[in-house]
């Protein structure tokens, strides 16, 4: 897209192949305008029947492909009905795709890394989670086709197959495919799976580390998963199902700190099995909700005292639970006012092109 290009609510017609458009096609739609695409051969005839019915008419032109001869007579059909014209490079012939299994962080967009950055700069098709900066994609990434395929109330998520297909077919036609996913892609995140899928297809594949909310959301609200002299070590476990009995044994002697991801709904049969094989009832225990957003809450309790409040708290995922000694270990835990963790407090393509610049 052209610099200081004011295309906002403007209707654009993008000449070309949709492989060799494709990413500005989405730079247009990502700034606001109302664009199509169109095959070199079929644009005249396109521009004639808009023209004729008066609807439809581009207010711009943006030629990527195309011969020499079809070009020129766009051209001229341009300037007598006054639609601007730009000559626009296109991308490439596609070569081999690449994938990046890419860690989004726990929501905040500030703790992405600038691996993760470049990525999603570089990318065609961008495949996400609802968890993650999911809000800013089409920010770090004006130049992909974003596929949602995550899990909101009244969306059912892509099965996990499907999302593997995805992957590899949008790889297969040589695109640059970033896997977008909540925390670290390899904690509770299945990106093992689609890390096998690629390499199963023979396509190349990079990975992403992201920072999990294991440990950056207990931190945000101030409890650190080990502490000297409290904790010194720390066991990271999935709630989504209930525990059996023998690994109920083995958590409740780990003498350390235990977080719980995705455990919102199994914590009554937690916290009773902990009691049961031995856990003290003053352990303290901190449910820790939403945190990098606007709706971020901490409740602090203990083992022994969290069931009886559940139905006031009502707590509900996404949500990190921390049980052990560090929870109280440097005083009042609990977070700080969100308002400074939602908003994006700085340009990352600005960023980019700082770490991009020459040393002096």
């Amino acid at each position: 897209m052209h610099a200081r290009l004011d295309v906002s609510d403007r209707e654009i017609l993008v000449v070309g192949g949709e492989l060799a458009v494709r990413r500005a096609v989405a730079r247009y739609a990502a700034a606001g305008a109302r664009v199509s695409r169109c095959e070199p051969q079929d644009v005249e005839a396109r521009l004639h029947a808009a023209l004729l019915d008066g609807d439809g008419v581009p207010e711009l032109i943006s030629w990527m492909e195309g011969a020499p001869e079809q070009r020129a007579r766009v051209a001229s059909l341009a300037r007598r009905h006054r639609i601007q014209l730009l000559e626009d490079d296109p991308l490439p012939p596609a070569g081999r795709g690449h994938v990046w299994l890419v860690g989004g962080g726990p929501g905040d967009a500030e703790l992405m890394t600038v691996a993760g950055l470049r990525a999603l700069a570089d990318a065609d098709v961008v495949l996400h989670d609802r968890l993650g900066p999911a809000h800013v994609i089409a920010e770090y990434a004006p130049g992909a086709m974003i596929v949602d395929v995550g899990k909101t109330p009244g969306h059912h998520a892509v099965p996990q197959e499907e999302i593997n297909a995805l992957i590899v077919a949008h790889a297969a036609k040589g695109m640059r495919v970033v896997r977008l996913k909540g925390g670290d892609p390899f904690v509770f995140g299945r990106g093992g799976e689609e890390l096998r899928a690629c390499r199963d297809a023979g396509v190349p594949v990079t990975v992403v580390p992201g920072v999990t909310s294991a440990i950056s959301v207990p931190a945000a609200a101030g409890i650190p998963v080990t502490h000297r002299e409290v904790a010194r070590a720390f066991t990271v476990v999935s709630g989504h199902a209930p525990f059996a009995e023998a690994q109920l044994a083995h958590l409740a002697g780990l003498n350390g700190t235990l977080v719980v991801l995705m455990g919102v709904g199994t914590l009554p049969h937690l916290v009773a099995g902990l009691r049961r094989h031995g856990m003290r009832a003053d352990m303290p225990l901190a449910i820790l909700e939403k945190a990098f957003s606007a709706e971020q809450r901490a409740t602090i309790s203990t083992v022994g005292e969290i069931v009886p409040i559940l139905g006031t708290v009502k707590p509900a995922s996404p949500a990190v639970i921390v049980v052990g000694e560090v929870v109280t270990a440097l005083g009042d835990a609990g977070f700080e006012p969100a308002t400074a963790a939602v908003h994006n407090r700085w340009a990352p393509h600005a960023m980019l092109d700082a770490l991009d610049a020459p040393a002096h």
